[in-house]
């Protein structure tokens, strides 16, 4: 129920305050879209110079390598290595994640399908943009720094991440970097939350929302609680490089009575572990929504979906310290945070079962944003199965710091949340732009990234139960990991494969947003959720009357209906099945 009168804001008339300075929430949604894609580019580069530096050691890296790296002959040297890695890590879950996931589809779908007008602080919308784009133009300005940017490993550990460990400047600059995005984001956060509980149509209670909206409401509540906490631990870190202060120093417990490394870990993973569900929720939600819309059929168990999620959020709090088991932590701690990992798999596994049922039996459509939904499924279930390896101690006290980390973080993290992304983009593209994305190359896309994908990850779950250690510039000089060299270059190479595919998409994405023909259907797919109920794409102020919401969201398929269509929008009352 909304709380306040909303007005129709005057459409803006000059270019700057329409596509540059805009306060209107869609506007926004595109502006973090094309920044995420950006930032998808640029972290998919340095993840194949990785690869190539693996698979190929010695080698040069072709087409830039010899511009990029004269004094090696075009190979990449191993503290650029470091440095890859690094900034990979930090571009792909800073500012391509969560730019496209929560800052394009949260401001774009928020507002549309709680039947509002715009965000309840357009001017904090506005300016949380802007400032995410200060925090990556320091990110990326580090690159250009004497020593070059930031190689302590994306959660930049003391002592690596000290002066001792990454003397020039380009360290300091990611610390800054984060700690403006964490600003940028707890602003979009509080506007999130706002928005949702404010500002939902009237008749619209919380289990009348999508499931889209429960994940990014959840992640906006995460994100509120954590990121200031990432955001001291990162200020405290610029203290210590920059002021000469002792938070993290090594040692210095033994001289001045403070200062310990370990305690930047446990300000990071109090924020690290949430943050895997504040990428991951946006994610499930839109999944359950558009399983639910593609099989015809309303959403298996959609309240015990919503609690799910919510019981997963709650959860997420206290599970940070199975990141740090081999730190010496107290086996009494681990027991304890070991049985909390366990526990949080119990709703994982409810609203995965929930998908299941979704499409069991569904008159399923297999259009590109429902593979890659299916995708996510598949895909998230290897990532949350191999998890289970990493939250008990005994097991994880082998594995911890091997590529089996970075194959069971990539199927969680990246293989779910990409593909999440690349649901909602197809999915919500008409309505966004008014056009619609080609089916045929989109199902091309779909198919060349999902074997590419699981060759590279699956791949780094085989290298690192064999033992590969993640982080090593050159790992054959091992004799007993030498016969894994064929593996990593398949792994290369199905990585070359994902990387191509993704042409297809920015083809795709470009043509249809520049050149493609007007979309002349409204609702292109069929659904019954408020921002369909509208022109598309949306007219400047969403809704000329605020709509009143009679049923929930996923009522389709009811035998009972006798209109020429087999689903009833949200403003209509509810034929009773």
């Amino acid at each position: 129920m909304a709380f306040y009168e909303q007005h129709i804001h005057p459409k803006p008339t000059t270019f700057i305050s329409k596509y540059i300075f805009s306060y209107d929430h869609k506007v926004i949604g595109k502006q973090f879209l094309w920044y995420g894609i950006l930032g998808l580019g640029l972290g998919g580069i340095m993840a194949l110079m990785i690869r190539w530096a693996l698979a190929f050691p010695g080698e040069a890296f072709p087409l830039i390598g010899r511009f990029m790296f004269p004094e090696t002959g075009g190979v990449i040297p191993p503290d650029t290595y470091a440095m890859l890695f690094t900034m990979h890590g930090t571009i792909m879950i800073f500012y391509a994640i969560t730019p496209i996931l929560i800052g394009a589809f949260g401001n774009f779908c928020i507002p549309l399908m709680i039947g509002c007008r715009d965000m309840a602080f357009p001017l904090m919308n506005m300016l949380s943009f802007w400032l995410a784009v200060l925090s990556a133009a320091l990110l990326v300005g580090s690159l250009f720094t004497p020593l070059g940017a930031a190689a302590g490993g994306w959660t930049a550990y003391p002592t690596l991440s000290t002066l001792i460990g990454s003397p020039g400047v380009g360290q300091t600059l990611w610390a800054v970097a984060i700690f403006v995005l964490g600003i940028s984001s707890t602003m979009g956060a509080i506007n999130y939350i706002t928005t949702v509980i404010t500002l939902r149509a009237p008749g619209m209670g919380y289990f009348d929302m999508p499931l889209t909206i429960w994940g990014l409401w959840l992640t906006a509540i995460l994100n509120a609680i954590f990121l200031p906490v990432l955001g001291a631990g990162g200020l405290l870190l610029v203290f210590d490089r920059v002021f000469g202060t002792q938070f993290f120093l090594a040692g210095a417990a033994a001289t001045s009575g403070t200062g310990d490394p370990v305690l930047f870990q446990h300000v990071f993973w109090i924020f690290g572990h949430p943050e895997v569900y504040i990428l991951i929720l946006p994610a499930w939600g839109i999944v359950s929504d558009i399983l639910s819309f593609f099989s015809r059929k309303p959403a298996f168990g959609a309240k015990a979906t919503a609690l799910s999620m919510t019981s997963i959020t709650i959860l997420s709090t206290l599970v940070y310290g199975h990141h740090m088991y081999t730190t010496q932590m107290s086996p009494l701690l681990t027991q304890t945070f070991m049985t909390l990992t366990m526990t949080i798999s119990i709703p994982s596994a409810i609203f995965f079962a929930n998908w299941l049922g979704t499409i069991w039996k569904g008159t399923i459509k297999f259009d590109t944003p429902m593979l890659f939904s299916l995708g996510v499924v598949f895909v998230f279930g290897l990532g949350g199965l191999t998890g289970l390896y990493l939250g008990t101690v005994t097991t994880d006290l082998y594995l911890h710091d091997t590529y089996f980390v970075v194959g069971h973080f990539h199927y969680t993290m990246a293989a779910s949340v990409l593909f999440g992304s690349f649901a909602a983009i197809y999915f919500w593209m008409p309505k966004m732009f008014g056009k619609m994305l080609n089916e045929t190359w989109g199902k091309i896309h779909f198919w060349l990234t999902m074997l590419g994908l699981n060759g590279v990850f699956f791949g780094m779950l085989f290298v690192g139960y064999a033992g590969m250690h993640r982080r090593l510039y050159d790992p054959f000089v091992y004799d007993f990991l030498q016969k894994l060299v064929p593996i990593n270059t398949f792994i290369t190479w199905s990585a070359i494969l994902m990387g191509l595919s993704q042409i297809i998409f920015v083809v795709n994405f470009c043509y249809a947003v520049f050149w493609g023909k007007e979309e002349t259907d409204p609702n292109p797919w069929k659904v019954g959720t408020l921002e369909w109920t509208i022109p598309s794409p949306a007219p400047h102020y969403n809704f000329a009357e605020i709509p009143v919401v009679k049923c929930g969201p996923h009522e389709l398929g009811n035998p009972n209906l006798t209109t020429d269509r087999d689903f009833q929008y949200q403003t209509e009352e509810l034929v009773e099945a």
